[in-house]
């Protein structure tokens, strides 16, 4: 049997907020053997990442507090240990990777002084020349491309999944016995993320450190880890291995979080449309019913409502004192496509490869550099902004962010209000404060929530405002933009069936832009696969993803992580680290 690295016992971690007290973390225990990997599992705000700050002793002295508990590693309880001693613990026999490395990572010194403070600041003897190559070493380990050059790089020059790597070399420059990794791929395209979890592996293969890993994937959980332990309200819920839980969950809330998963909801849901007759009703008259958006216009559900032809998108490369162009970023390149009508056309890829570019085009945010895309046959390029208006509540879209895209000073009776106010929707001020409260009700929020701020929700409740100031406007089209990456499954599962709620209520045509493979399956009509700017395979979802043709694809598939993985040896002997893909 592995000897025990970390061993967490009865850990109380309390915060003092305003006078009052949150349970964060409440009676939690689990152990760590050495050489394997737990993950902590459970949706936001459940105690995973104070759990794992806990640990390491990073929370704020004046706020968080241990009544109970004990924290041993390697038999010394780090609850006791002071501070002085501490801060040698601290990176190099405990290292942390953090969920988001740009906010990790200081942007005004490179890539390399980073690496070398840390190094240094265990290792005071240790000189300029020898630091500067152990990082030379730790950022090839970790598989950074032309490491010498990349040393002297500030963050922001560097892609995503370079900057993870470069806050992995960081953690591992010390050679720490425990690494805490806090979503440390929640933010990265799927191969990405594929290329992050197999060199974790194999540099835990190679040191024998232990990993306290967080996430609220099961799909990267079948994968990792050796052990998992299911976190609700501060507390956990489950412990066992990672087949015992994954393939038969005792506790009902893990059986909530599986049944969540895209891959485990049930294919192909056709909802009812919802009556609203009686929903919000003042004095017990009936609610205004909205009409569908195609009511007397007589299209069919399977006609295209939009049609693409050879778009391009290309920004221009301007350098010289006369910034003369010298070439084109061609971010859409000769893209055509029929959206039909009523349908959720799924537009995937990775990271830069196009599909935002090509959404906003769509919507005329993003003025296309040529080709033609129409509207029910009406030319939407070249347009006037005067000329467009008329057609802007026909075309909303849902942003990735609603933080960012709420305005966070507007109360949500104001948010969808002025836009029908704007285009001269309702009688009156009253009569589109009850269309907004129908609204609301729609995407399953209470019409009292038309008083209050952003801030006062939850991230999930956030997009669902976000659902319906698109909706107020009653559009025949919807571009949908990452609106799921950042919630937590089962917030990911509500939102995904309201989206077909709703497309059957309104006979509403999404795009829907994802990276998100499982959702992809779960949701949509048909797939678009982008790389560089171009459709690489499109066709129904069934037959993509089923049966994908085209490399890219297929490599992009092979990448997603599933909870079959679950079945499988956690750390096949022959698994190697994916080759970087050259755009990074």
């Amino acid at each position: 049997m592995s000897q025990t690295l970390l061993e967490v016992r009865n850990l109380h971690t309390y915060l003092n907020s305003g006078g009052r007290v949150v349970k964060a973390v409440d009676d939690v225990s689990f152990s760590i053997p050495k050489g394997e990997t737990f993950c902590l599992v459970g949706e936001s705000g459940s105690g995973k990442s104070i759990t794992a700050l806990s640990v390491i002793r990073l929370l704020p002295q004046g706020i968080a507090t241990h009544p109970a508990g004990e924290i041993l590693f390697r038999g010394q309880d780090l609850l006791q240990v002071k501070e002085d001693a501490l801060r040698s613990i601290r990176g190099a026999q405990i290292a942390m990777i953090f969920q988001e490395p740009m906010t990790s990572l200081n942007p005004v010194f490179t890539v390399g002084e980073q690496i070398m403070e840390a190094l240094q600041l265990h290792h005071p003897d240790m000189g300029d020349a020898e630091a500067e190559e152990r990082v030379m070493l730790a950022l090839e380990q970790v598989q950074i491309p032309k490491a010498r050059e990349r040393f002297r790089d500030y963050p922001h020059q560097l892609s995503g999944g370079q900057r993870q790597r470069v806050m992995i070399a960081m953690a591992l420059a010390c050679e720490p016995e425990l690494l805490i990794a806090d979503e440390p791929t929640t933010a990265l395209d799927v191969t990405v993320q594929a290329e992050i979890l197999r060199l974790l592996r194999k540099l835990q293969d190679d040191t024998g450190m232990s990993t306290l890993f967080i996430t609220h994937d099961f799909g990267v959980v079948a994968q990792m880890a050796q052990q998992v332990g299911v976190m609700q309200q501060g507390k956990l819920v489950e412990v066992g291995s990672t087949a015992q839980v994954l393939r038969s969950p005792q506790h009902p809330y893990t059986q909530q979080l599986l049944a969540a998963v895209p891959e485990n909801l049930k294919r192909n849901p056709s909802p009812q449309p919802l009556s609203l007759k009686g929903r919000g009703a003042k004095n017990g008259a009936e609610a205004i019913l909205l009409p569908s958006p195609l009511e007397g216009e007589g299209q069919g559900v399977r006609g295209a409502l939009l049609q693409i032809r050879d778009l391009n998108v290309w920004f221009p490369i301007k350098k010289g004192v006369f910034r003369h162009t010298v070439d084109y970023v061609r971010a859409v390149d000769g893209v055509s496509l029929d959206i039909p009508q009523g349908q959720i056309m799924a537009l995937v890829g990775e990271s830069g490869c196009g599909k935002t570019t090509l959404g906003r085009a769509v919507l005329q945010l993003e003025k296309p550099t040529s080709g033609s895309i129409q509207l029910h046959g009406q030319e939407l390029t070249g347009l006037s902004a005067g000329e467009l208006r008329p057609l802007r509540p026909k075309m909303q879209i849902a942003f990735q962010d609603p933080q960012s895209s709420l305005n966070p000073r507007l109360l949500v009776e104001t948010t969808l209000t002025e836009p029908m106010k704007v285009h001269g929707i309702g009688v009156d001020r009253e009569d589109r404060i009850e269309r907004a409260a129908q609204i609301l009700e729609s995407v399953q929020l209470k019409r009292e929530f038309l008083w209050r701020y952003p801030h006062e929700f939850s991230g999930g409740q956030r997009q669902r405002i976000g659902l319906a100031r698109a909706l107020v406007l009653n559009p025949e089209f919807i571009v949908c933009d990452e609106i799921t990456s950042a919630l937590d499954v089962s917030v990911q599962a509500e939102i995904l069936q309201l989206l077909l709620q709703i497309r059957a209520d309104r006979n509403l045509t999404l795009l829907f832009i994802t990276h998100n493979i499982g959702v992809v399956e779960y949701l949509s009509d048909q797939t678009v696969v982008m790389y560089k700017g171009k459709i690489v395979e499109r066709g129904a979802t069934a037959q993509v993803c089923g049966d994908p043709q085209d490399a890219y694809t297929q490599k992009l598939l092979s990448a997603v992580p599933r909870l079959r993985m679950a079945t499988q040896p956690v750390r096949p002997a022959t698994d190697s680290v994916l080759p970087l893909a050259t755009r990074q």
